[in-house]
């Protein structure tokens, strides 16, 4: 088990990696209290729910299973968390555990943040996504049909279990979608990293147990940097979402059915890298980098035509939206970013128009 520590000084947690952690107590040493309300859903649960049960067999245990799928990330269903809260009897002293994807684990946090005014949560990933980049950091939340995790609140995990062996059943498509934040952090922040994937993929794809771990760590320490330096979003730790403005919009356009995120942000981020290209950041040899190692990845390059205009209204609905400017995170090179509400309107509309039109 590798530990790293995530450290914003209010808030200090680690983040455990390695093989066979689910049916481990000393992996959850971290989680608080003597009740445990364990957030899954109907895909999860029945492949990992018991293991975890072994861990926490020392305490009692109250168990809500959600419906799958991204759509479901709204208000009512988060409220059955809320539900199963109050009919379980937990009180303030209570830890909620989201054992899942990024959906389980942002309405489940969410739910923490909320319950008698916020109580302790941890996560325990199941998808490569999830373990590089939606569990850290403390981004909790739901969607709105006008948005993206547009309800939502800051709060951090008590503790962040990552057992590799659950990607392991994991669909080809969703370890891809996985795949496209760890190229995110190559693309944001180192450079080796990036230059590793481009010859590392094909044993990622092959869920090589030491190459997963080494993405999952790599993303974890580039990820808890960030967040430490800009726990709450207000400047530095925008640069995380790049590919993110576009591909919620993409999200959203589509109904939170066509793409998983990750399938959205690869898009995304390839459309920031053209823009990128357009206002002379960087170099077209960086696009086609990019192209070709989210291909390689087996992730789309080819948007929906879902036209300029909506896109452009749907991006107006972003997070970073300040002013009413639309601001974007943009590459100033292959490991560097930017994130700026300046540029030529012009050059947006060209990128808009050739990838949307």
């Amino acid at each position: 088990m590798k530990t790293l520590l995530v450290d914003l000084g209010h808030a200090r947690y680690p983040i455990n990696i390695g093989s066979g952690l689910l049916g481990r107590p000393d992996a959850f040493e971290q989680l608080p209290g003597e009740a445990v309300l364990v957030v899954s859903n109907t895909t999860v649960a029945p492949l990992y729910l018991a293991r975890l049960r072994q861990a926490l067999d020392s305490r009692r245990i109250v168990e809500c299973i959600l419906p799958d799928g991204e759509q479901f990330k709204t208000l009512a269903t988060a409220s059955l968390v809320f539900d199963a809260l109050v009919e379980g009897r937990l009180h303030r002293d209570a830890t909620i555990v989201a054992l899942g994807g990024g959906v389980v684990g942002d309405m489940a946090g969410f739910a923490a943040a909320c319950y008698q005014r916020g109580i302790a949560y941890a996560q325990v990933p199941t998808t490569l996504l999830a373990q590089v980049d939606s569990s850290v950091g403390g981004k909790t939340g739901v969607n709105h049909p006008g948005g993206k995790n547009l309800i939502g609140a800051f709060h951090q995990p008590v503790t962040v279990v990552a057992d590799t062996d659950t990607l392991a059943t994991l669909p080809d498509r969703e370890l891809s979608a996985g795949l496209a934040e760890v190229i995110k952090y190559g693309c944001i922040a180192d450079p080796l990293l990036f230059a590793w994937l481009e010859t590392q993929v094909p044993a990622l794809l092959r869920r090589e147990p030491e190459h997963l771990a080494t993405a999952i760590a790599r993303s974890c320490e580039i990820k808890a940097a960030v967040v430490a330096q800009d726990e709450r979003e207000r400047d530095v730790r925008a640069i995380l979402n790049f590919g993110h403005t576009f591909g919620h919009a993409i999200e959203a356009a589509t109904g939170f059915r066509r793409y998983l995120h990750g399938e959205a942000v690869a898009l995304g981020m390839l459309i920031a890298t053209d823009l990128s290209v357009r206002l002379g950041f960087v170099e077209t040899s960086v696009l086609q980098r990019v192209r070709a190692l989210l291909l390689h990845a087996g992730l789309p390059v080819d948007a929906p035509k879902i036209g300029p205009d909506t896109a452009r209204s749907l991006m107006q609905m972003d997070k970073k939206v300040l002013a009413g400017s639309v601001r974007l995170v943009l590459l100033e090179s292959l490991g560097a970013a930017r994130v700026t509400g300046e540029y030529p309107a012009d050059a947006l509309e060209a990128t808009l128009a050739e990838y949307f039109a």
